[in-house]
């Protein structure tokens, strides 16, 4: 039993990296700078300079949070979604399925490097809030921000585990992961009060992953506690539990079907 416990967490962790390098060994350092640090900028000038043209340049930190909290997005759809659809594009699918390993550490550790990539992300993009658009942190509890970050990149990150399954039976899901991911940008609060949407967009946005999230990033800066945003934490956690579980289980109706069809291999 204990060997058993300790084998699916070298599993989880070295499968986890494993994936993550094989996937993304294509990226030279100056290209994860640039789509870390510069595409964060130019995205959060474009969105911080029309929202405060419309509601007025004392709302800049409003756009600040969402926009940084936005890039977990990036991380947790895009790479997620490569890190288990690359197995297919590169061939691996086969061998993946063909492998003892426990089925469900193998599928959640794919999303552990592109959690916390997130978060740097995150914290990237609240950096350059204070830098550029003097984003006042202090009176942000940083351990209280940690977490609703941390919850809000899985939550994300769950939402790219599904994403990632529809890759493995679709010929271009990144049609499907771009209209998804500006979908969060309309819905999710980022750049939009969610109460002044329509009631049928404001339905939608409280099932979504992140929006939650972004509310709870903005009371915590504004001096807010842990105690103030532990129920939204809890229901964003919950979404995002929700949509892992049903990432693993379209992973394994999957496996099945393709054993039964003989369709790993196709395109």
């Amino acid at each position: 039993m204990a060997d058993n416990i300790m084998s699916n967490i070298r599993i989880f962790f070295e499968g986890a990296i494993l994936a993550y390098r094989a996937l993304f060994r294509w990226l030279r350092p100056s290209t994860y700078l640039a789509s870390k640090v510069l595409a964060p900028l130019t995205m959060m000038i474009f969105f911080v300079f029309i929202g405060a043209y419309a509601s007025g340049s004392n709302n800049a930190s409003y756009y600040v949070i969402g926009n940084a909290l936005i890039f977990t997005a990036s991380s947790g759809i895009f790479g997620v979604t490569m890190s288990i659809g690359g197995e297919r594009w590169t061939g691996t699918l086969p061998y993946l399925f063909g492998s003892p390993a426990n089925r469900l550490v193998m599928f959640s550790g794919r999303s552990l490097v592109h959690i916390l990539d997130g978060m740097l992300g995150v914290f990237i993009g609240l950096g350059w809030g204070v830098l550029l658009f003097g984003l006042d942190l202090a009176k942000t509890d940083p351990l209280a921000l940690a977490f609703v970050i941390l919850v809000t990149t899985f939550s994300t990150a769950s939402l790219g585990m599904l994403m990632g399954c529809l890759s493995l039976i679709t010929r271009n899901v990144m049609l499907v992961n771009n209209t998804v991911y500006f979908l969060l940008l309309l819905f999710s609060g980022a750049n939009l009060v969610v109460e002044t949407l329509p009631k049928w967009m404001q339905v939608i946005s409280g099932g979504l992953p992140l929006t939650r999230g972004v509310t709870a990033s903005r009371l915590i800066i504004s001096g807010g506690k842990l105690q103030d945003v532990l129920p939204m934490m809890r229901v964003e956690f919950l979404i995002g539990l929700g949509l892992s579980l049903l990432g693993y289980v379209m992973f394994r109706v999957f496996e099945t079907k393709a054993k039964q069809l003989g369709t790993l291999d196709i395109f």
